[in-house]
C-alpha cells in the first residue's frame, strides 16, 4: 500500500523511490493550486530543478522554443547530468531548423498512411496473442503480451532480428526504468550504451545491404545536403526503440489494472456504448506513463511571477497536468467516454512523439480483441511497480480471463 503523499517541501522529484512508495495525486494537487511553478531543491548530489504542474504552463512550455530549449537534455536523468550526447542530431533533444528537417525524414516512415501494414499486422499478431492468453484461461499480461506487441512492432520497422528482440527489451527496461531496487543508475547507463553499440553494428551492416526498414532509409537520407552520420543514425534508432516500447508497453498494461478494477466501465467498452478511439484518449491520460519531460532555460523569462535563469532546468510533469481540474472534469475518475479529452501523453508543440498513431493503434487493437474475446479478467496477485523518476507502471501483471465463446469462435 503506498504511503500518503509527501509534502511538497520534503518531495524529491529526482528520486525514484519518492514514485515508488507514495500516492501523488495529493501532492500534485497542492502544487497546481498554490505552488505552479515549484522549486525542487539539490538533494544527494542531484542539482535543484523547476516543476511545473498545471496543463495551461505546461503547454505555454512546449510551444515556447525561444525561451526553452531540449538541447541539453529532455529528462531528469540527462538533464541532471548537464547534458544529452544526442543533442542536436537525436530528433527529441534537437531544436530549430535540424529537428523540423529530422522529423520530416522520420514522418515519412511513421505517418497513418505509410503504416497501414504495420497496423494490419498489429491488429494480426495482437488478436492471436490476447487469443491464446484467453483460451489458456490466465497469463503475465505484462510479460507474455504488452511485452511483445509494441517491440515486436517496432524492431519490424527497424529491421531487428526477431532472436534480437527479447534481448533489446531487456535493455529498454534497464536504460530508464527498473523492476528491482538494486538495479542502480550505472546498470542504467550501461543498457543505454549496450543499445547504441547494438544498432551501430546494425547501421554498418545497412551500409552494406540496405533494406527497406527505417534504419536503411536513414542511411540514405541527408539534411541540406549533408548524409546523416552513423552517429546520426543509432542515435535516432535509440529513441525509436525506447519510446515506441515504453509509452506503449506501460499503457497497455496500466489499461488492463484500471480496467480489472473498474468492471463498470468495462462493460461499457464491452456494450459498445463508448468508442474504442475515445477510450484510448482516456487510458492514455490515465496511465501517463512517461512523467515529465523536461527543458533548460535558454534565456531570461518569467513564469508565474518567477524570473527564471539561463541554464535552469524546467520539467513539465504530465503526472499532474493530466489531472489539472482546470482542464478536465472530474479528473480523478476513470471516465472511458470522456470527451474532449486533452491530455499531454503525447507532449505537445513542436516535439509532439512522432510515433503518436502507431501507439493509438497498438492500444486500440488491444482493447478491441480485449472486446471481443473476453467477457471480463481479473488481476490475480500482486503488480509490481517500476522504479523511476520518468516512467511509471508495473513490470508484472497476473491476469485471468474471463473467454467470450462466441466472439472466441467467430472472426478471428
Amino acid at each position: 500500500m503506498n504511503a500518503p503523499a509527501p509534502a511538497p517541501a520534503t518531495a524529491d522529484l529526482g528520486d525514484p523511490a519518492t514514485f515508488a512508495g507514495h500516492d501523488l495525486d495529493g501532492f500534485w494537487r497542492t502544487l497546481r493550486d498554490t505552488a505552479p511553478l515549484h522549486w525542487n531543491p539539490p538533494a544527494d548530489g542531484r542539482r535543484g530543478f523547476w516543476v511545473l504542474s498545471r496543463h495551461e504552463s505546461i503547454m505555454a512550455v512546449y510551444r515556447d522554443d525561444a525561451n526553452f530549449t531540449s538541447e541539453r537534455g529532455n529528462v531528469l536523468v540527462t538533464l541532471l547530468e548537464g547534458g544529452d550526447a544526442g543533442a542536436g542530431r537525436m530528433l527529441a533533444v534537437t531544436d530549430g531548423h535540424r529537428h523540423h528537417e529530422l522529423r520530416k525524414i522520420l514522418q515519412r516512415v511513421l505517418s497513418p498512411r505509410v503504416l497501414d501494414e504495420v497496423a494490419r499486422s498489429v491488429r494480426a499478431n495482437t488478436r492471436r496473442w490476447i487469443r491464446e492468453a484467453v483460451e489458456s484461461g490466465g497469463c503475465d499480461f505484462a510479460a507474455q503480451i504488452a511485452a511483445r506487441i509494441p517491440m515486436t512492432t517496432i524492431s519490424n520497422l527497424l529491421g531487428v532480428p526477431e532472436q534480437d528482440q527479447e534481448y533489446l527489451l531487456s535493455l529498454t527496461k534497464a536504460a530508464l526504468s527498473a523492476d528491482h531496487e538494486d538495479v542502480d543508475e550505472v546498470d542504467s547507463e550501461m543498457a543505454r550504451n549496450e543499445i547504441l553499440m547494438y544498432f551501430m553494428d546494425l547501421v554498418e551492416e545497412r551500409r552494406e545491404h540496405p533494406g527497406e526498414d527505417v534504419i536503411s532509409m536513414l542511411v540514405a537520407s541527408s539534411i541540406d545536403g549533408v548524409p546523416l552520420t552513423d552517429e546520426d543514425v543509432v542515435l535516432n534508432c535509440y529513441s525509436l526503440i525506447i519510446g515506441g516500447d515504453e509509452t506503449s508497453r506501460l499503457t497497455m498494461i496500466d489499461c488492463v489494472h484500471t480496467l480489472a478494477a473498474r468492471p463498470e466501465q468495462w462493460q461499457r467498452l464491452k456494450r459498445r456504448e463508448v468508442a474504442v478511439e475515445t477510450a484510448v484518449d482516456e487510458v492514455l491520460r490515465w496511465a501517463s506513463p512517461t512523467m515529465h519531460f523536461g527543458r533548460s532555460v535558454r534565456r531570461e523569462t518569467e513564469l508565474h511571477g518567477v524570473r527564471l535563469r539561463p541554464g535552469e532546468i524546467v520539467t513539465l510533469w504530465h503526472a499532474s497536468g493530466n489531472r489539472d481540474e482546470r482542464v478536465f472534469a472530474r479528473p480523478e475518475r476513470f471516465d472511458l467516454g470522456r470527451t474532449p479529452n486533452k491530455h499531454l501523453a503525447f507532449g505537445y508543440g513542436p516535439h509532439f512523439c512522432v510515433g503518436s498513431y502507431l501507439a493509438k493503434v497498438e492500444i486500440a487493437e488491444l482493447l478491441t480483441a480485449l472486446r471481443d474475446f473476453t467477457t471480463g479478467f481479473e488481476q490475480t496477485g500482486p503488480a509490481r511497480r517500476i522504479r523511476s523518476n520518468f516512467l511509471t507502471g508495473f513490470s508484472t501483471m497476473p491476469v485471468r480471463f474471463e473467454p467470450d465463446r462466441a466472439g472466441l469462435e467467430g472472426a478471428g
